[in-house]
């Protein structure tokens, strides 16, 4: 696997995805293109690779003028930062986004600041997103369904990870895009690592989130980090390391009583799949850190 690859999701007609390199690292960023009778893209990357998925939907066959749907899982800027470049770049797509976040697709400023916040010393590898047009952009809510022909994206809200986010069931391929709510997922070592990012990752709503995937019973997870995979026992797994990751954090602050020496022990203990750059890997240990401590304090 390489930055810039396309891949056929495994039993997922019609389903490809492109490895775009966020963070200038392999099998961490994935962004989806369904060759539908409109065709498709399910999230749209960081911003700074948008030309990655260009030549995604170019080996795939579609051209930018074909394209009619983005459809976003969140408005995270690792999901939602490529938008307005790739709405400009593809003049009859419309972009779908929980209606809670269209204002920030419009008016990104306020993301924008708050991702330099949340993310630290890694802002370095984004770009400032554009605004997309306002009367290109549809909002959805829990149990909308965007309508693809051959294929159909049915909207279900899992707000534990952000209040915005949904995962997208397509009953064609009987697949879960599940934006951030299962994890994040690497084929090279076929493990589910935690997610956490402050300022809104809620514990008991992230499990049950999982919980509402479950319940749709999908044969395959399309993870926006990173790639396709069968659900098999994914899920209970990813729960199992959720649980004790906030568990394991909680006691570590009881212990030590200082935020900074919490988030400099598990950065110094906690194993990272060896593909990931060791810069990544450790700024993604700290804000899933400082996520739990942030959700901890909320809860007081």
């Amino acid at each position: 696997m390489a930055i810039g690859d396309v891949y056929a999701a495994e039993d997922c007609p019609d389903i490809y995805y492109v490895d775009t390199g966020m963070y200038d690292v392999p099998e961490y960023g994935s962004v989806y293109v369904v060759d539908a009778e409109r065709p498709a893209l399910v999230d749209s990357g960081i911003g700074t690779e948008y030309e990655r998925i260009l030549d995604a939907m170019d080996e795939v066959g579609i051209a930018p003028e074909e394209l009619e749907v983005i459809a976003l899982t969140h408005i995270h800027l690792d999901h939602a930062g490529g938008a307005g470049r790739l709405a400009e770049a593809c003049p009859n797509a419309t972009v779908y986004v929980h209606e809670i976040g269209t204002r920030h697709l419009v008016n990104p400023e306020r993301i924008w600041e708050g991702t330099k916040g949340a993310v630290g010393d890694q802002i370095a590898f984004y770009t400032e997103p554009k605004p997309v047009p306002e009367e290109r952009i549809v909002g959805m809510s829990d149990g909308d369904e965007i309508d693809l022909g051959d294929h159909a994206l049915e909207v279900v809200h899992t707000p534990g990870h952000a209040p915005h986010q949904v995962v997208f069931y397509d009953p064609a391929i009987d697949g879960v895009f599940t934006a951030d709510a299962a994890g994040i997922y690497t084929p090279s070592t076929d493990e589910v690592h935690v997610t956490s990012p402050p300022v809104n990752f809620d514990r008991e709503q992230a499990l049950e989130d999982i919980e509402t995937i479950r319940e749709l019973d999908p044969e395959t997870l399309l993870y926006g980090h990173f790639g396709s995979a069968p659900t098999d026992d994914r899920l209970d797994e990813y729960a199992a390391k959720l649980d004790a990751w906030v568990a394991d954090v909680a006691a570590k602050r009881a212990e030590l009583g200082d935020d900074d020496a919490v988030t400099e022990y598990f950065v110094e203990t906690v194993e990272t799949p060896a593909v990931w750059s060791d810069r990544k890997a450790n700024a993604e240990v700290a804000m899933n850190v400082r996520g739990v401590l942030v959700a901890l304090d909320r809860a007081e």
